[in-house]
């Protein structure tokens, strides 16, 4: 049964158990579709709403941008734990030959790669979202403002916690060009969440 198909209580209890996957990706994968559905709330709030009509048009206009990363971040989601699955499958081939240990490293470091790239689009498709929780920030329903804030919240945590299941893969990738293409894009990803952070925070005067 794929994870999105799940309810939410039987999500949770699969990641509660023993089992390695789902784990951290796919939870920040959820994080990162949450803090899209808080987006959306917030611009649900605000249509048809006194006192917002010069933002209509860009509450609906963010509503699909909201729907779509959701729908991005839940497939997203099992691919993430399908890949880690791909790499334990990878590890259990036989090695008692020279030609069955070659293709036993080419399939974990193929599997590794698979499994450092898609927590990197969770990461990057949940930065995304801060654009849509800053527009609801500024021009959506005040009322639901902490919802606005929550979304960015989320999608913070999601990034960064993707990012960290990149950086865990990358110490086993043999491949050093690739190794550093992606620790740069880690970085660079990190810090621009932070700051994204900090000044969506000082936006708000909570």
């Amino acid at each position: 049964m794929l994870l999105s198909a799940m309810s939410l209580n039987d999500f949770s209890l699969e990641l509660a158990s023993s089992s390695p996957a789902p784990g951290g990706g796919s939870a920040s994968a959820v994080a990162g579709a949450l803090a899209a559905s808080l987006s959306s709330m917030v611009a649900n709030l605000t249509i048809g709403k006194k006192g917002y009509e010069d933002y209509q048009d860009e509450m609906k206009a963010l509503l699909i941008q909201a729907e779509d990363l959701r729908n991005e971040l839940m497939l997203l989601m099992d691919q993430d734990s399908e890949s880690f699955h791909q790499l334990l499958k990878a590890m259990k081939l036989p090695k008692n030959t020279d030609e069955e240990k070659i293709a036993r490293t080419e399939a974990i470091q193929a599997s590794l790669k698979k499994s450092s790239e898609i927590p990197m689009q969770i990461a990057q498709k949940s930065f995304c979202v801060f654009a849509l929780s800053r527009c609801v920030l500024l021009h959506g329903n005040k009322n639901a403002v902490t919802d606005a804030l929550v979304s960015a919240m989320f999608a913070r945590t999601a990034v960064l916690g993707a990012l960290l299941n990149v950086r865990i893969n990358l110490l086993s990738i043999k491949d050093e060009f690739y190794v550093l293409e992606m620790r740069a894009k880690v970085d660079t990803l990190q810090a621009k969440t932070l700051i994204e952070e900090s000044n969506l925070l000082e936006m708000s005067s909570f």
